[in-house]
């Protein structure tokens, strides 16, 4: 097993916002890819958070002596936001260009990121994915532990996932102060987790946690601000009427819903096993949108009836219907929400796909089946996704 990977995320030329959760190798990267005569500012060293907190302005004058085109990288640059006033002088006036790289985007939106909007592109770091390993993977294994390096490396991933899910609380939400109530967000985070997946009703979840609908709206904000999850939005048939409007949220890795959830102490059960298996597949499908530039949005299909796609997607050539099942055999019915849509869609314009935990390739009424190794294969060869 490769202990260094050769990531997706290619190198840009340009300034770039580097953004991605803790833990998914945004560092590494960097380092690899801008280590020749590169000036660094690690705002996670305290000397040097605390200098540019007091004075912004030292990173003009620090960087007075670089020539045009030089490389600046500001590591976890959300922890001090004014630096963005600096760094937008510095491009404007100098022709230098920055990585800066963060694990939140919240304290950046409102502290003026708008500022750089056409100076830096905005990449993300996604866990590792299938391609990044050389498919060397046991899809049920990380299923359970998910797909950060040191999770996907480690001898005992549950002591890591442990600890990423105190420090995640600790110095993300805690320190940052991203909320009031901590104790509030820690109970709402893990009801939040063990419904990864599911159609989120925010009432019930604020009755659960014993807080206020808009208080836990907010919560989800949060999450999504430091890049914890994203939000899995229903499709809209346009003559559809009756349709589920309430969206989904995933984690951005099975292994930390797991952790927290404070469910990794245990096998997991046949009703988290499902859900995490869709969030392992639909987050290796966003990374591969998102480091190939395609950047089509994901959506789920639901009827109010309760036929269901679990992903679909509509590329410049039609669209893709995806079917995840964490089972070794598939059944006939399991087409039956694919079917639905390619109705209502027009049957030569879906592409469907079914992915399961199954040894065999098969196709069942027009529907390509794949065990999920060899989904991923093809994935990263382009063979699912048309661009």
């Amino acid at each position: 097993m490769p202990t260094m990977f050769t990531r997706e995320l290619k190198k840009t030329e340009a300034s770039a916002f580097l953004l991605g959760p803790r833990g998914t190798g945004k560092s590494t990267w960097i380092q690899k890819n801008y280590k020749d005569n590169t000036v660094v500012y690690d705002l996670l060293n305290t000397t040097e958070l605390i200098r540019l907190s007091r004075e912004p302005s030292l990173l003009y004058h620090e960087t007075a002596h670089l020539s045009p085109g030089s490389w600046v990288v500001v590591d976890e640059i959300q922890k001090v936001p004014a630096l963005l006033n600096e760094v937008h002088r510095i491009i404007e006036e100098k022709n230098i260009r920055f990585i800066l790289s963060g694990s939140s985007a919240r304290k950046l939106r409102a502290s003026g990121v708008n500022l750089l909007a056409g100076r830096a592109l905005t990449y993300n770091l996604f866990p590792l994915v299938s391609k990044e390993v050389d498919f060397e993977l046991d899809v049920k294994k990380q299923i359970a532990f998910g797909m950060l390096p040191s999770s996907f490396l480690s001898a005992n991933p549950k002591k890591y996932l442990q600890a990423y899910a105190e420090t995640y609380l600790k110095e993300e939400i805690k320190e940052e102060a991203l909320t009031r109530n901590f104790g509030n967000f820690t109970r709402f985070l893990e009801i939040a987790a063990r419904q990864n997946g599911q159609l989120t009703n925010t009432t019930a979840i604020a009755r659960d946690a014993g807080v206020a609908r808009q208080t836990v709206q907010g919560y989800f904000d949060i999450l999504i601000d430091t890049l914890i999850g994203f939000w899995l939005d229903p499709w809209k048939l346009k003559r559809a009427t009756k349709q589920v409007s309430h969206p989904k949220f995933y984690f951005f890795d099975s292994g930390v819903v797991r952790a927290l959830s404070g469910r990794l102490p245990y096998p997991a059960t046949p009703e988290e096993s499902g859900p995490l298996f869709e969030c392992f597949i639909i987050n290796e499908i966003r990374a591969y949108l998102h480091y190939t530039e395609l950047d089509y949005p994901l959506h789920f299909w639901r009827s109010q009836g309760g036929v269901e796609v679990d992903i679909l997607l509509e590329t410049s050539t039609g669209y893709v219907a995806i079917e995840l099942k964490n089972g070794t055999r598939w059944e006939k019915k399991f087409n039956r929400g694919m079917h639905r849509l390619s109705e209502e869609l027009g049957r030569n314009k879906v592409a469907c796909f079914g992915v399961f935990m199954g040894e065999r390739q098969l196709v069942i009424d027009n529907v390509a089946i794949y065990p999920a190794i060899d989904f991923l294969r093809c994935l990263w060869s382009n063979r699912i996704i048309d661009g």
